[in-house]
């Protein structure tokens, strides 16, 4: 952080040296960007911020490296208590934004998990380590490119937040982009208990493979609400053509916003 950028041509520029291809803006804000961007070099995808220093102050500030939203949580569940449902929600519906502009060009993140996620001081969140990032929708045919597709996730794709179907990848498929869904219901359960519904299985050894092909069990902690619970489950489902889009969450965590505190809005 901190190097000065040089734009180089028109949909590109240069950063130490390393040349990227701008692909698309991800978010903006009142003096910041985000822009999703391929190095050339190797191909891998990153999230670009780029922050408008009007002095430097602006600059000190700029170059202030934020926490990400594990270190949160971690910080919360070292003391005894957990996030909130009023805060949440509207990270979760940052993180939904980020993955819907991602979705909408036909890529997945692939690895989105609570270190991949940044905050700022507002608590606005920036996805972040997108070099797992591929097309969204992959069509299998064989036995040999799901065993390349498997091997693949197994060294691309956290375990503890991997969905079930890039565990065992069948012989005919099509692996799309609802495997961020099932991991955006890992994050929120982490958001919501503490640590990940699969991280303690991992941590002691045991098969989270295995783990992942029963129904979670969402534990009733009387914290949050029935809706939000029940939008967690939906996330989680093993099938993942019973997992819901990323319109369909953004709606639901939209209704969770605006409704009055307490109240429920599951929809059936």
């Amino acid at each position: 952080m901190g190097h000065a950028l040089c734009a180089c041509a028109r949909g590109s520029l240069s950063i130490e040296g390393q040349r990227y291809l701008l692909l698309q803006r991800l978010g903006e804000g009142g003096f910041s960007y985000v822009d999703l961007v391929e190095r050339l070099q190797d191909g891998r995808f990153y999230a670009l911020k780029r922050i408008l220093c009007h002095d430097k102050e602006d600059r000190r500030e700029a170059l202030h490296e934020r926490g990400t939203l594990w270190s949160e949580v971690e910080a919360l569940r070292d003391k005894g208590t957990f996030l909130p449902e009023e805060r949440i929600v509207p990270i979760l519906l940052g993180i939904c934004r980020g993955l819907e502009a991602i979705h909408a060009k036909g890529y997945a993140h692939r690895d989105l998990k609570p270190t991949n996620v940044l905050l700022d001081d507002e608590e606005q969140p920036v996805l972040m380590d997108l070099g797992s990032m591929n097309q969204a929708c992959i069509e299998v045919k064989g036995s040999r490119e799901a065993m390349a597709l498997q091997d693949w996730a197994a060294q691309r794709c956290t375990i503890s937040y991997r969905a079930p179907e890039l565990f065992t990848v069948e012989r005919d498929c099509v692996i799309d982009e609802r495997t961020d869904i099932w991991s955006l219901g890992c994050v929120l359960y982490c958001m919501m208990f503490g640590e990940g519904p699969y991280d303690l299985i991992f941590q002691k050894g045991d098969s989270v493979a295995l783990a992942v092909q029963n129904q979670l069990h969402v534990p009733a902690s009387g914290r949050y609400s029935a809706a939000l619970e029940h939008l967690l489950s939906s996330m989680m489902a093993v099938n993942p053509q019973d997992r819901p889009h990323i319109s369909y969450i953004l709606d639901q965590l939209e209704g969770l916003q605006a409704a009055p505190s307490g109240q429920d809005t599951t929809r059936i």
